[in-house]
This record gives C-alpha cells, sequence and structure tokens, in this order.
C-alpha cells in the first residue's frame, strides 16, 4: 500500500519532530557543558528552544537565544565560526546516518508572546472583553412568551 504524499500544510513529519528535538538536546547539552571551546560562548548561557528539520532530514535550523536576550549577533557568529565541529558532535551524539548541514537563527518565539500579551493587555481589547454578551437562552424565553401570546 502506497503511503500519501504529505499535503502542503500537514505541519513536520513524526521523524523530523523526533530527530529535531534529539539534536536539541544534543546541542543544548553541549552547550551547556562548555564541550564547544570558544569565548563568546563560554561567556552566555543559551537556550536552544527548538530545532526544525527539513523533509529530508538533511537541513537543521537551530533556534537559540542567549539568557536575557543581548549579545545574539556575536553568539550566532560564534556558533557559525564551529558550526563544522558541532555538526560533526551532533551526528556523533544522535548517531545518525548522515550529519544534517546547520543554521543557526534567533529564537523570537518569545517577542512574538510579549507583544501577543501587550494586545491582549490594550485598552481596546479590554474594552471589548468588559462588554456583557448578550445571553442566548434570554433572547429565547422572550420569543417563546410572544409565541405564547398569539
Amino acid at each position: 500500500m502506497a503511503k500519501k504524499p504529505n499535503s502542503q500544510g500537514s505541519g513536520p513529519s513524526q521523524r523530523q519532530l523526533r530527530v529535531g528535538e534529539l539534536i536539541r538536546h544534543a546541542l543544548a547539552e553541549m552547550l551547556a557543558r562548555g564541550d564547544i571551546h570558544d569565548d563568546v560562548l563560554a561567556k552566555h548561557v543559551i537556550t536552544v528552544p527548538e530545532v526544525r528539520l527539513s523533509p529530508d532530514l538533511k537541513l537543521a535550523t537551530c533556534y537559540i537565544m542567549p539568557l536575557g536576550g543581548q549579545d545574539v549577533a556575536p553568539v550566532l557568529k560564534a556558533l557559525d565560526a564551529n558550526k563544522r565541529y558541532i555538526r560533526g558532535e551532533v551526528a556523533h551524539r544522535v548517531n545518525l546516518k548522515y550529519a544534517p548541514d546547520l543554521r543557526f537563527r534567533q529564537d523570537e518565539s518569545f517577542d512574538e508572546a510579549a507583544r501577543i500579551d501587550a494586545l491582549l493587555d490594550s485598552e481596546a481589547v479590554r474594552r471589548d472583553t468588559d462588554r456583557r454578551p448578550l445571553r442566548v437562552d434570554q433572547d429565547f424565553d422572550q420569543q417563546d412568551k410572544h409565541d405564547d401570546d398569539d
């Protein structure tokens, strides 16, 4: 029986998610233990909230964020400079046949969450949520009374 091809909006496969999570754990462990010998990386506590893999598992986009969100550019530059070593270590720790090419990007999900929180706390949204909604059962009760009168 042939497999159904993934539709375009279906999201990542189970294998992509599993391998991405394994890479994320390996990378986070390397950064926490200081296995990457770089002065810039040694000065920062770096979180790895997400790793996304391409469908063929050849490209891994690693989203990183230094604690406090400071000095993102130097950290990204240091990770890119050590990309070859990191790729080899990740392939060894995760036991992959082919090591995916690594790309490092700034994680902006925290900024997006803060922006959404600010929008939800805005006066316009508060004004909309403070309005009393019309009770549906109240309308039906009044309609029934009018029907009984006829």
